[in-house]
């Protein structure tokens, strides 16, 4: 059983979906403390300006907040904003009303936190390309599991039944590999294949919202989410 576990993320690359394909089980892992410069609110476009940002406003944000406690600033127009910005950006992009049409599905919700918008960006992208069939998506705060860390991680996994952990490249800094080796579980890293799909404005990039890949791809795009994983010692080896 291979067990994802992920901060929600605003329209992410195309990597967090690639972990998400190859999830039995996915769990969002919202109550945690936000933290200011992730992606949690923001991500990446590409525009014929270069690379530019999409990103929600938020309250001010006090101390330890976790990000399903982390409300939107509502004072600007944000949403028209960002709709704007991906017309003007996607206009000549074969599939721009797909994209459009996807947004806005999220947009006309009201939402009550980022956790909870990011995570119906990430709803509503996993349907469009069929990753939400055949895997079971989890809230962590149903599981009822405490602690911290690698621990929590590893208390996760084994409570979905998980006996594969597939992770990120950031959980290398931190995560306590030997705990999940005692307790039966394979970490492995993502491979990230980086697949190049035909673009808008210039230069290949991988590290752009998944809303780039449909905009230029449409449901040919699931080609492009293909990435497989590394065990843990071959991939700290080669790093």
């Amino acid at each position: 059983m291979k067990v994802v576990i992920s901060q929600p993320m605003f329209f992410p690359w195309v990597g967090m979906f690639e972990q998400i394909r190859l999830a039995d089980v996915y769990v969002h892992y919202g109550d945690v403390q936000f933290s200011k410069g992730s992606f949690t609110n923001r991500v990446q476009i590409k525009t014929a300006q270069g690379i530019k940002w999409l990103t929600v406003p938020l309250q001010q944000v006090s101390l330890g907040q976790s990000i399903d406690e982390v409300r939107l600033d509502t004072r600007t127009d944000w949403r028209r904003q960002h709709l704007d910005q991906l017309k003007q950006a996607y206009a000549t992009a074969p599939y721009r009303k797909d994209m459009l049409a996807l947004v806005d599905s999220v947009y006309t919700q009201s939402h009550a936190s980022i956790g909870h918008l990011s995570r119906h960006s990430m709803e509503v992208c996993c349907r469009y390309y069929g990753l939400d069939a055949g895997r079971r998506f989890v809230e962590v705060e149903q599981l009822g599991i405490a602690g911290a860390s690698s621990q929590r991680v590893r208390d996760i996994v084994l409570a979905v039944g998980g006996t594969r952990y597939i992770t990120g490249h950031g959980a290398r800094n931190y995560l306590d590999h030997q705990l999940f080796e005692d307790a039966g579980i394979r970490v492995e890293y993502m491979d990230y294949e980086k697949r190049p799909y035909p673009q808008l404005h210039g230069e290949f990039t991988p590290y752009v919202s998944l809303l780039d890949l449909i905009a230029n791809t449409g449901p040919a795009g699931i080609e492009c989410i293909c990435s497989g994983t590394s065990y843990w010692k071959d991939f700290l080896k080669n790093e």
